[in-house]
């Protein structure tokens, strides 16, 4: 289905570039993943804002405000639900197809890099492929942002498409950022859901919290029935904006066992996504598609239901 179908208007693309990138700049990180990357290892990370100095921009923080006060348990029900019930709605392409869309719709301006998404998809790639990563790995780089289509097909706003994500249903963990603008959430009242675990139990696995909805957690969920991509590899897409849990060490009490594996997976992608965008010479988008489409070809063939 069209953008047009579901928006009498068209949706401001630009925005959501410049929102995202925004975020991206102030999300620096700050462990060291668990094999060290080659790729940016003279790059100055420093110069990556962090999220609540002075240099914070003042629409990060009013993003992280909307974002804060409305991810509530009732929304991310409803969100679920009209994913799976939709699907007769949901457009149907391939992969490299959803690229060439998430390139027209998105404005490719950039402050990190005058390049589009498809060529910011290809650069983290291209830099797990350089540091020998394995072929799933790759192919989770060449796609983990492309759950940013939610934008056009259903979201409500940016605010349920990009920022870092933190489970609802529980109290919302200092680990967070921003966390005083959680006050307007009115799940913070709730007298189940404001308390440490809420509706989870302690050792009940990541993978069983409900996630902030965002374009995370919808490709996660595009991808679950109708991929190959291991496991790992779809926590690498539902898990890289969960920066509390990955980053900050909030939310621990709920791994359980096997989650280390998930964890040092997350932290292993992380910098490809935040530090390739800074690369200098962009790829090639004829010289690398053959390339990825044997990728494609390999873990997520023929047409997607988005």
């Amino acid at each position: 289905m069209a953008p047009s179908a579901i928006y009498p208007e068209p949706r401001d693309g630009a925005k959501l570039d410049t929102i995202s990138d925004a975020i991206d700049d102030v999300n620096i990180l700050k462990k060291k993943m668990s094999e060290k990357s080659t790729f940016d290892a003279d790059k100055d990370k420093t110069t990556f804002r962090q999220y609540e100095d002075d240099t914070t921009p003042e629409h990060v923080k009013q993003e992280y405000a909307t974002q804060h006060a409305k991810q509530t348990v009732a929304f991310n029900l409803r969100a679920r639900n009209n994913f799976h019930h939709n699907k007769q709605n949901r457009p149907v392409m391939t992969v490299w197809e959803a690229m060439e869309k998430l390139d027209k719709l998105i404005d490719p301006s950039d402050p990190d890099t005058s390049v589009g998404q498809i060529m910011h998809l290809l650069q983290t790639a291209e830099a797990m492929r350089r540091d020998g990563k394995p072929d799933w790995m790759q192919l989770t780089g060449l796609i983990h942002d492309l759950g940013k289509l939610l934008f056009f097909y259903g979201s409500e706003g940016t605010w349920d498409v990009v920022g870092d994500t933190f489970p609802v249903g529980c109290r919302f963990d200092e680990s967070n950022i921003l966390h005083h603008t959680f006050a307007a959430n009115p799940d913070s009242q709730d007298p189940i859901y404001s308390t440490e675990n809420g509706i989870y139990t302690p050792g009940c696995g990541i993978e069983n919290l409900m996630i902030s909805w965002g374009h995370d957690e919808y490709l996660y969920l595009v991808m679950k029935n109708q991929s190959s991509i291991p496991r790992e590899g779809l926590a690498m897409i539902r898990f890289h904006s969960f920066y509390p849990w990955h980053s900050k060490g909030g939310y621990m009490q709920f791994m359980k066992e096997g989650d280390e594996d998930l964890l040092a997976a997350v932290r292993a992608f992380n910098p490809y996504d935040l530090y390739s965008k800074s690369d200098e010479v962009p790829p090639s988008v004829e010289d690398l598609k053959p390339y990825y489409m044997n990728l494609i070809n390999k873990f997520c063939p023929g047409p997607i239901q988005w």
